[in-house]
């Protein structure tokens, strides 16, 4: 059957609670993220080469959560219409949300290099500048629009009916091999590989003789490595059904609506990791609490001023 130049399709009872709750999700995020991009622009405090790395997740975050909110927003007009329908921009949403995925990830990953930096090369100013530092970002953006290429070149990326989207579908094939090993594999290992390096750094510069501020500075700095790390780990746990998805997808079909359930997962993730790198970044907690305590002083001084 044919319905404004569109198949019509069935719809499941729970498509729409689904879609609405992955909508609320992503627009939360997206506000999150956006406040925590202008705190770091507006702050001088936060011009710092550790914030520009910051601001470089958060803008990561912002771009993944707005081009899952178009998706989540497609598949809620679909699944109103119960129509199966491509528009022009399927393909490039399904392009872009690889392309963020990547940044996402390698945004986590050059935080914990430029602390491994600071650990254990301190004197080697160059490689921690922040004109470096801007190279490295700008780098891992131009890396991560070339390496999603392929998933268009090949086709992989097709309009999956069931799931109201256009990705690739989780089957055994280059592509996905590719995709795994470069998306998640090599910067998620990378970092909890970073993080026993410097446990192992710091306990044995424990055993030597040194100077307390020194070791002070180094503990504070595989804190933050520890953070990350936390980052990392929601991302993980969050993203298991995916990747389950994907490893099931490797010998036989995952189950109908797989997409579906993943990125409800991931929208919800996102959450998790806005609040955590609230409370992992302490010029922005610093912001908020100065902000806080300014208002309660105004207030009272109004309550003063009234009484």
């Amino acid at each position: 059957m044919y319905e404004n130049n569109s198949l019509t399709t069935n719809i499941e009872s729970w498509f729409i609670p689904f879609d609405i709750l992955n909508i609320l999700c992503l627009f939360l995020v997206i506000i999150f993220a956006s406040i925590f991009l202008l705190i770091i622009i507006c702050d001088k405090t936060c011009h710092t080469v550790p914030m520009i790395l910051v601001a470089n997740s958060c803008l990561a975050e912002l771009l993944i959560t707005i081009v899952l909110f178009w998706m989540a927003v497609f598949a809620l007009q679909n699944d109103l219409k119960r129509q199966q329908y491509e528009d022009l921009f399927c393909i490039f949403r399904g392009y872009m949300i690889y392309v963020t995925c990547f940044t996402q990830n390698y945004s986590y990953f050059l935080q914990a290099i430029y602390r491994y930096l600071t650990i254990v090369y301190p004197s080697r100013l160059f490689w921690q500048s922040k004109r470096v530092q801007i190279f490295f970002i700008s780098l891992s953006w131009i890396i991560g629009f070339i390496c999603a290429l392929p998933h268009v070149f090949t086709g992989e990326i097709k309009y999956l009916v069931d799931d109201q989207l256009c990705q690739m579908p989780l089957h055994l094939s280059i592509v996905t091999v590719y995709n795994v090993i470069l998306l998640y594999l090599i910067p998620m290992n990378g970092i909890i590989f970073i993080y026993f390096k410097l446990v192992r750094y710091v306990k044995e510069m424990g055993k030597r003789v040194t100077s307390a501020n020194i070791l002070f500075r180094v503990q504070r700095e595989l804190k933050m490595v520890r953070k990350i790390v936390i980052l990392v780990s929601i991302l993980v746990a969050f993203g298991l059904p995916y990747t389950t998805f994907v490893f099931i997808g490797f010998f036989t079909q995952p189950p109908k609506y797989h997409f579906r359930i993943a990125y409800t997962f991931i929208s919800v993730s996102l959450i998790f990791i806005m609040i955590a790198v609230f409370h992992s970044t302490d010029p922005l907690k610093a912001f908020a609490r100065k902000k806080i305590i300014k208002r309660s002083t105004m207030t009272v001084q109004t309550v003063q001023q009234n009484t």
